[in-house]
């Protein structure tokens, strides 16, 4: 099990976290890897801009109609990653995961950069075999390599192929792709380019009783609503139609997310930290429940 003394205590807890390691059925941690970022770094310091954004929501959610405070869930702190040591971190991501999941977590990772999803995924497929990856994001990062560099933000989905079968791999929202990875996302993963509520509506039954792990880069967003990214795209999703689409994912077996990319030096207004504490909340309210008697 993930040990508090292994994670760094400098960030405040996320609103309404109270429930200990033992008690939680969801539990937050802080992964704030930022090596590879091609454009504009500073998403390690995205959880704890996440965290202190979260602090001027209500606990209480009118999209579910229920209150955070009520339900069991734990923030672990941040990870505490070697600067610059990119193996090194992406094995620490994994041990990580692996030890919330092996006692039936279900972890949720703020970012930090994409490529962190590569580690958390190598430890979810090790409990969850026939796990399936659901990607919501405004690029394929399918690239083979990036600048010379097959461990990339831009690759992560490709390393993902490497050892998940990538027709499990579900990519939704998709607008910024090279012709290499449209190619291999229309012959090998499930891809549905610019579009996130519709297909996921479509194939809500086909995602049903199978464990999927959620990966949300908030560059799936509109830059009006999240300029405070990596690496914005314009034409993206409004927040009306991810929180529309979320909920269509909500009684399905989902046993890991991360929110990632969030990138606080380029968002002085903090709307985009504002965004992904929103998103967590409901993410949260979605799944710390299962277990504990509520629909």
């Amino acid at each position: 099990m993930l040990k508090l003394e292994e994670v760094t205590a400098q960030n405040a807890r996320f609103l309404a976290a109270q429930a200990d390691l033992d008690q939680a059925k969801v539990v937050l941690l802080g992964v704030p890897l930022d090596v590879t970022v091609s454009y504009r770094p500073g998403t390690r310091r995205g959880p704890t801009a996440i965290r202190q954004a979260s602090w001027n929501l209500e606990e209480f959610s009118l999209y579910q109609e229920r209150d955070l405070g009520t339900v069991p869930f734990a923030d672990a702190g941040d990870l505490a990653l070697p600067a610059g040591g990119l193996e090194r971190s992406l094995n620490l991501i994994t041990q990580a995961a692996h030890s919330l999941v092996e006692t039936g977590k279900v972890p949720l990772f703020l970012g930090g950069e994409h490529l962190l999803t590569l580690g958390t995924v190598r430890a979810l497929v090790q409990e969850y075999p026939d796990l399936a990856v659901v990607q919501l994001d405004a690029h394929a990062d399918l690239r083979s390599e990036y600048e010379g560099e097959e461990l990339s933000h831009a690759t992560v989905m490709r390393r993902i192929a490497d050892f998940l079968p990538p027709e499990r791999i579900y990519q939704f929202g998709i607008r910024s792709a090279t012709q290499e990875e449209v190619e291999f996302a229309r012959a090998r993963t499930r891809f549905f380019p610019r579009e996130l509520e519709t297909p996921l509506r479509r194939l809500r039954a086909e995602l049903t009783d199978r464990p999927l792990y959620l990966s949300i880069d908030l560059d799936v967003f509109d830059p009006a609503f999240a300029p405070g990214v990596g690496t914005p795209e314009p034409g993206g999703v409004s927040v009306h139609e991810a929180l529309a689409a979320l909920g269509l994912l909500k009684g399905l077996r989902v046993v890991g997310i991360d929110i990632v990319e969030a990138c606080p030096p380029f968002d002085p207004s903090e709307r985009t930290a504002a965004l992904a504490a929103l998103l967590v909340r409901e993410l949260v309210l979605h799944w710390a429940m299962e277990d504990y008697g509520e629909k």
